[in-house]
């Protein structure tokens, strides 16, 4: 994988872009969680306390995982550097809505939707209890810094950390402080489709957004019908990620969507 990875096309992307002015591709994805919610609804009756955000967390960890394994991997002094593992930020909404940090869980891949839940309820009750993550603490730190050299603390740390892959403890932050990808659920504040930024300060190669859930007209075997639609749209670093890669992805979520008691079982590693 490593090799296939850093072939040619792949060491003259990581000169000819820059991360993330003009490294950035889109994509999307319209999909119907009509039996998805049913299933959602029917696992809280049974006590196990997941969304529709645990369904795409997992989806997305175990499709990286499965079916397009480029996308979790990063530039690191010219090459393309694979992680040994799928590891999720996932962004929470704090108090009363006005604030968000985020929470990650490792290891993501190998997880099912009791595993997920049980570690997701444990992590976003501490962050929010004010339990706070390194980076959110490297974050305040640096917001503190008088300008200009806040401004030259923080181009160092990602000089560091991003470009020479560097890890700083006593910050603690590192090349793998956001994982893999993050994920955002924008249907929480109000939004039905958004296209994510990447941020440079993160060494991740994809941001997801969820978007909000809604009733539209939908042809099915030739008839209309009501469906409950979801747009799932992704921001990608270019330098790692081709169309042919977010397609596979897009792919396996829509064959979640038909079948999600798949997550429910352990992944065949």
């Amino acid at each position: 994988m490593d090799t296939q990875s850093n072939n040619d096309w792949r060491k003259l992307t990581t000169v000819i872009y820059r991360k993330p002015r003009d490294s950035k591709i889109f994509g999307s994805v319209e999909l119907d969680v009509t039996a998805v919610e049913a299933f959602v609804r029917a696992k809280r009756q049974e006590g196990l306390k997941i969304t529709l955000t645990h369904i795409f967390l997992l989806a997305l960890a175990r499709g990286i995982q499965e079916e397009a394994r480029e996308i979790n991997s990063y530039v690191r002094r010219g090459r393309i550097i694979q992680r040994k593992s799928v590891d999720v930020s996932l962004t929470v909404l704090l108090g009363d809505g006005q604030q968000l940090t985020s929470v990650k869980i490792v290891g993501a891949e190998q997880l099912n939707l009791q595993e997920l839940s049980a570690q997701l309820q444990s992590q976003v009750q501490n962050a929010r209890k004010g339990h706070e993550s390194n980076r959110i603490k490297a974050k305040n730190l640096v917001v503190r810094i008088p300008w200009p050299l806040r401004q030259w603390v923080a181009d160092l740390i990602r000089w560091l950390t991003i470009d020479w892959g560097i890890p700083l403890p006593f910050l603690g932050v590192s090349p793998e402080s956001f994982g893999s990808f993050v994920l955002s659920n924008l249907g929480s504040v109000g939004l039905d489709v958004g296209y994510p930024a990447l941020a440079p300060f993160s060494n991740v190669a994809m941001v997801v957004n969820q978007g909000g859930v809604s009733l539209k007209p939908i042809v099915v075997d030739g008839q209309i019908v009501a469906r409950r639609m979801i747009t799932i749209s992704a921001g990608l670093d270019h330098r790692v990620v081709d169309a042919a890669q977010i397609g596979r992805l897009f792919g396996y979520l829509r064959r979640i969507m038909k079948n999600p008691s798949i997550l429910e079982e352990k992944p065949m590693l």
